[in-house]
Order: structure tokens, then C-alpha cells, then sequence
């Protein structure tokens, strides 16, 4: 790397003596991939290995102390305090960075919601940054707490996109778990469908598919570039193995996604068929009470000379009259089967 005028981070922290700005997570490696999680209210230093360093981009102090970190090119820096909302993969001699996609993290665990995990890296430093909580990270934390060693910086890239992978894996079990339990009330003729929860399932594959592809995209035009030129396998990434991974899980996406399609429709022809019953009955009933409709129109006539005026029984013989002219309809329509219909 170009030497800088500026001071690395190991002389900047020690004369600051103070908590890094923003400051949300801090790892050390040690040559061994064993890991220390520091405490972010301490200044850190990164002797003794390398580093991890996560920063939130709400806090501006850190915006600003990302964007004049020596150990970083320019471009890394302006990524990591970028507003950018899309995935890239860029990768120089010294330094590998870019943005990812992964899902918010919320209380009860992955949200729908997804955000953008801005990284770089160099041979000893990792420095990420997020505007929102995100699940990769979380889980990452997790497992470097249980023990798993990461002895690279690119190591832990790897690491952090199987966790968002693996995040990715699991929402779409409960994606396809919710499909299950509506295709069951469909085939069971359950008229309580619930329409949205079909269409939010299709909405969220739509959204995962299309950043599953975007990456996937990107592995593969860094896969190429690495092919061209002599990499620095210490900022390297295993694209075959994460290529592979994010084919398998994008089918899964894919096959959920025209499942989503199918039973929406169904829904849509459930609907239409219920709709066609109801007419159906409307229009008989209708036809039934037609004949009925025309004989107390007929007798309801303020004119002269209307027949059994002047009988006593003339009202009952115009009840008998309407119900016998619904009758008949009535079973015109069964003969001619339209009431089985």
C-alpha cells in the first residue's frame, strides 16, 4: 500500500486514549484464529493480531473516522460511509471491499427486512459498517464465541457470508412452511385463505432472488478477475465454494417463489368459483320468484276490471296462482338441471 502521511490505526487509538466514535463491535485474531471480542467503550489497539472493527453509520464521528483511515485506499473508505443500497465486489492488490446484502435482525431474530453490510479488508484489518442491526453479524458473534477460529481477515468474510447464507437457508424453510399450511386449507376447500400472507411470501422471494442473483453475479465477475490477475491470496475469497452455495439457495428461492405464483392463483380460482356459486343460486332464485313478481305486479294494478275483485276468495286464489307459477319454474329448472349445476 501507498504510505500515507496519516498515522495507522495502532498510533491513532494510542493517542487518542479513548473509545473509537461509533464503535459497535471489536475483534482480535490471533495468528492461531482464536478470537478475543474486546470492549468497545476501551481504546483498541491492534497489536497481538488482527482486527475486526464494526462501526454504525448513524453515529457521524464515525463516518468521519472511517473516511481518514490510513490503512484503507480511498475507494474502500468512501464505500464504507457511502449511502449506497446496492451489492458490489471490488478488489485491489492490498484491499478487498464492496457491499452485501443480509437481513435486518430483529428482537425475535431475521426480519424481512433487508440491509447492506459495507466492508474492506486488507492482510489485517476488517472494517465493516451498517446502518441497521443485521442478522450476519449477530450470528457471526455467535460463533466466534463458541470458538470457531478465523486466522485471515478474508476468512472471516467467508464466515460472515455463510452466516448470511445460512440466514437466507432458514427464513426460506419458514417461507416454504407458510406456503405449506395455505396449500393444506386450499386443498382443503377452507374458504378463510389468508391472501396476504400467499402474496407477502411471493413479494419476499421476488426481493431475495433478485439480490441472490446480483451476488452471484458479483462472485462471478471477481471469480473472472482473479482468473486474469495475480490475487493476494491473503484477501482472497473461495467463489467456487460460495458460487455453489448461492446456487442451491437461489433454486430453493426460485422454487418458492413459482409455488407463491401457483397458489395465488388457486386462491384467485377459489375465489372465481365461489363467486360463480353465488350467482348461480342469485339467478335461481331469481327465476324462481319471477313468475311471483309478475302476478302481484298484475294484481297490484290500480285499473278496472282486474279479475277477483269481487270475490271473497280472490286473495287466496292470487297466492295460489303465484306460488303454483313459482312451483313450475322451479322444477322446469330441475328438469332441465340447472339447479346442479
Amino acid at each position: 500500500m501507498t504510505a500515507l502521511e496519516t498515522k495507522p490505526l495502532s498510533e491513532i487509538a494510542a493517542a487518542q486514549a479513548k473509545p473509537l466514535a461509533g464503535l459497535v463491535l471489536a475483534v482480535r485474531f490471533y495468528p492461531d484464529g482464536t478470537s478475543e471480542e474486546l470492549n468497545v467503550d476501551q481504546p483498541v489497539s491492534a497489536a497481538g493480531g488482527s482486527l475486526w472493527l464494526h462501526f454504525s453509520l448513524a453515529d457521524t464521528r464515525a463516518c468521519q473516522f472511517m473516511s481518514t483511515m490510513p490503512e484503507l485506499p480511498e475507494p474502500a473508505r468512501a464505500l464504507l460511509v457511502s449511502g449506497d443500497e446496492h451489492q458490489q465486489l471490488h478488489g485491489t492488490e492490498t484491499c478487498l471491499y464492496g457491499v452485501l446484502a443480509d437481513l435486518v435482525c430483529g428482537l425475535d431474530g431475521a426480519t424481512e427486512e433487508i440491509g447492506f453490510l459495507h466492508f474492506a479488508l486488507t492482510e489485517t484489518l476488517f472494517v465493516s459498517s451498517r446502518r441497521h442491526q443485521l442478522n450476519a453479524i449477530e450470528a457471526t458473534r455467535r460463533v466466534l464465541r463458541r470458538g470457531v477460529k478465523v486466522q485471515t481477515p478474508s476468512a472471516l468474510l467467508e464466515t460472515i457470508t455463510g452466516q448470511m447464507i445460512d440466514a437466507l437457508d432458514h427464513y426460506a424453510e419458514g417461507l416454504a412452511a407458510q406456503l405449506d399450511r395455505a396449500e393444506e386449507r386450499i386443498l382443503a376447500d377452507e374458504v378463510n385463505v389468508d391472501r396476504q400472507v400467499v402474496g407477502s411470501v411471493r413479494r419476499m422471494t421476488v426481493r431475495l432472488h433478485r439480490q441472490l442473483v446480483t451476488l452471484r453475479s458479483l462472485i462471478q465477475r471477481f471469480e473472472q478477475d482473479i482468473e486474469e490477475e495475480d490475487a493476494n491470496p491473503a484477501i482472497s475469497l473461495p467463489t467456487e465454494k460460495l458460487g455453489q452455495r448461492l446456487d442451491w439457495l437461489d433454486t430453493a428461492i426460485v422454487e418458492l417463489r413459482d409455488r407463491s405464483r401457483l397458489l395465488q392463483e388457486e386462491i384467485m380460482l377459489k375465489g372465481s368459483e365461489q363467486t360463480n356459486r353465488s350467482l348461480h343460486v342469485l339467478a335461481i332464485v331469481t327465476t324462481v320468484f319471477l313468475p311471483a313478481t309478475l302476478v302481484t305486479g298484475v294484481f297490484g294494478m290500480n285499473v278496472a276490471g282486474l279479475p277477483l275483485t269481487g270475490d271473497n276468495s280472490g286473495f287466496l286464489w292470487a297466492i295460489a296462482v303465484t306460488v303454483g307459477a313459482s312451483a313450475f319454474v322451479y322444477w322446469l329448472l330441475r328438469r332441465l338441471g340447472t339447479t346442479r349445476r
